[in-house]
């Protein structure tokens, strides 16, 4: 698809992250298979997760069958769209040591699970402090969609070998719990839209922002290495 049917720099500036939103999931998977990776992210990115038009977006958490400690059993009754906006802010990725971190707004509800958070890093982006929880390693690699074609991989399953993984919360993420795999593709520089898998199965996608570099330009043709 990328290679016959790119999406043209109009096309691409059209995109917004509120606009995909109100696409179908046919609509999304179109536009993305006709993106190319773009290089490897680096630094901080405002996120926002969404499932598409005409999906059931009352998906609860319960309905992943997946055993949350018992600590936590008051979360299978929330809807996943609102458990991920609720937490959730976005991802620095640290581009040199390929990792990332993602961006946790409020530890109330992980509460349960940090009895202490002074030990936990915090950014502050974008006119926001987050803490920096649930770390994963990044590369270039096959999609879960279009396999025969890259996109950048973000790997929960190697969380624990990355420096400062704590066991609570962070195992939530991996093989053991959500199982979380995460790929993305640039829309253009400063934008990337991202498809999310719960233990193998495609569960909702996000948008990745950086607001100061979302201009025109830039190489979106290549791919990541």
């Amino acid at each position: 698809m990328r290679s016959n049917y790119p999406l043209t720099a109009e096309e691409r500036q059209r995109l917004t992250p509120g606009n995909v939103k109100e696409l179908t999931q046919a609509q999304i998977d179109q536009i993305y298979l006709r993106l190319s990776t773009g290089p490897m992210p680096d630094g901080p990115f405002r996120g926002d997760l969404f499932f598409p038009r005409g999906s059931h977006r009352g998906e609860r958490v319960r309905d992943l069958n997946v055993a949350l400690p018992p600590q936590l059993d008051s979360l299978a009754a929330m809807p996943i769209e609102h458990l991920g906006r609720a937490l959730w802010k976005g991802k620095v990725f640290f581009r040199a040591e390929g990792i990332l971190r993602n961006r946790i707004d409020d530890l109330a509800i992980l509460k349960p699970l940090i009895p202490d958070s002074s030990t936990i890093p915090r950014l502050t982006f974008d006119g926001q402090t987050t803490w920096l929880l649930f770390p994963a390693k990044t590369s270039c690699g096959a999609s879960l969609l279009e396999p025969a074609q890259h996109a950048i991989i973000i790997d929960y399953s190697k969380g624990p070998e990355v420096q400062g993984y704590r066991d609570n919360p962070d195992r939530l993420a991996g093989k053991d719990a959500l199982d979380i795999h995460d790929e993305v593709r640039l829309v253009r520089p400063g934008f990337y839209i991202g498809r999310a898998y719960f233990r193998g199965q495609f569960r909702l996608n996000f948008t990745l922002v950086d607001p100061a570099k979302m201009q025109p330009g830039g190489d979106v043709a290549a791919d990541c290495q």
